[in-house]
C-alpha cells in the first residue's frame, strides 16, 4: 500500500464503528467512512469533542454539526496551501491520500529535464494541479463544475503558483478530450481521477464501470511521442489494483512501452499504527 504519511497539517487521529477522526490543521472533525467496519474504543477526547461532525442518515446523505468550526480555513503540504470549508456529503474540498501520488508525479516532472505539459481531468479542487504546476509543469485543469475550477483557482492563488502556467477549463472531460484530439493537442502526462457517478454540464451520466476502460483508450491519443506518466485513481470497490493494471497496461503500455504498478492508496492511523485504506491507484510510468 502506497501510505500519505508526509502530512504535517493533516492525520487520521483514531478510526471506529464506520467513523474516522481526524485532524485538519487546528481542527477535528468526524466523518464516516464505509471502509471502517471495525469497532474499537473510543479513547480519545476529541471524540466526545470535535468542531465538526457530519451524521449519515438512515435514509441516505446527512448533514453536519459545527462546534466552533469556521466556515473557511487553511491547511499546508509542504509548498502547497489549500482552502478548507465543509460542505454536502461530508467533503471538506480535499483528498489528503492523494498526497502520495503528488509526491510520485512531482519527482517526475522535476526531473525530467524538459518542458511537462500535464492534464488534470475531473480535477476538483486542485490538488493534483498546484502540486504539478509547482514542480515546473506546464497544467490544464479540466472539471464539471465552475464551484470547484474557482475553489481551485483560490488554492493556486493562496499557494503564490497563480503567475504558473495553469489553464483553467469548466468543461465535460470526455468531451475536452475528444476535441484535444481533433486539435492535434497533446500531453506528456496525464492524471485523472474520476467520480463513481456523475453528471457533466449538460447532464452526461458517468458510470465508471461502463466509461473508464473506454476513456483511457481515448486519452492515449493525446499523449505525447515520449510521455512520462499516466495516473488513474478509483474509490471504486470494483476496481481493485489488478483491474487498474490491466487497463493501463492493455491500453498505455502496449502502445508506448514502460510498467505500470498499482496499489491501494492509504492514511496512517496515528493513535494504533492501523492503515486507513482510501481506493487504489494505477500508475504508468515511461
Amino acid at each position: 500500500m502506497w501510505l500519505a504519511d508526509q502530512w504535517k497539517d493533516y492525520e487520521v487521529l483514531d478510526t471506529s464503528n464506520g467513523e474516522k477522526l481526524e485532524r485538519w490543521g487546528d481542527y477535528f472533525l468526524v466523518r464516516p467512512d464505509p471502509q471502517v467496519l471495525w469497532n474499537t474504543p473510543k479513547k480519545l477526547r476529541q471524540w466526545k469533542k470535535p468542531n465538526g461532525h457530519y451524521h449519515r442518515s438512515h435514509k441516505g446523505g446527512g448533514q453536519w454539526e459545527f462546534f466552533d468550526l469556521p466556515k473557511t480555513w487553511d491547511i499546508h503540504y509542504k509548498e502547497l496551501k489549500f482552502h478548507l470549508q465543509p460542505f454536502s456529503f461530508k467533503h471538506t474540498g480535499l483528498f489528503p491520500e492523494q498526497a502520495v501520488n503528488w509526491d510520485w508525479f512531482s519527482e517526475k516532472i522535476r526531473k525530467a529535464g524538459r518542458p511537462v505539459k500535464v492534464l488534470n481531468l475531473f480535477a476538483y479542487t486542485g490538488g493534483a494541479t498546484l502540486a504539478a504546476a509547482a514542480a515546473g509543469a506546464s497544467v490544464t485543469h479540466v472539471d464539471a463544475s465552475k464551484g470547484m475550477v474557482n475553489w481551485a483557482k483560490e488554492n493556486a492563488q493562496l499557494s503564490g503558483l497563480r503567475e504558473k502556467p495553469i489553464r483553467w477549463l469548466v468543461d465535460d472531460c470526455v468531451k475536452f478530450v475528444e476535441r484535444e484530439i481533433r486539435r492535434g493537442n497533446h500531453y506528456d502526462g496525464i492524471i485523472m481521477d474520476p467520480p463513481s457517478y456523475g453528471r457533466g454540464p449538460k447532464g452526461e451520466i458517468w458510470k465508471i464501470e461502463e466509461k473508464i476502460y473506454p476513456f483511457i483508450e481515448l486519452c492515449t491519443k493525446i499523449l505525447s511521442d515520449d510521455p512520462l506518466f499516466f495516473l488513474v485513481n478509483s474509490y471504486t470497490t470494483g476496481l481493485q489494483p489488478a483491474v487498474l493494471t490491466y487497463m493501463l497496461e492493455t491500453q498505455v503500455a502496449a502502445k508506448f512501452g514502460g510498467k505500470v504498478i498499482s496499489d491501494e492508496i492509504g492514511l496512517p492511523v496515528s493513535s494504533n499504527g492501523l492503515v486507513l485504506p482510501c481506493g487504489a491507484s494505477g500508475r504508468w510510468e515511461k
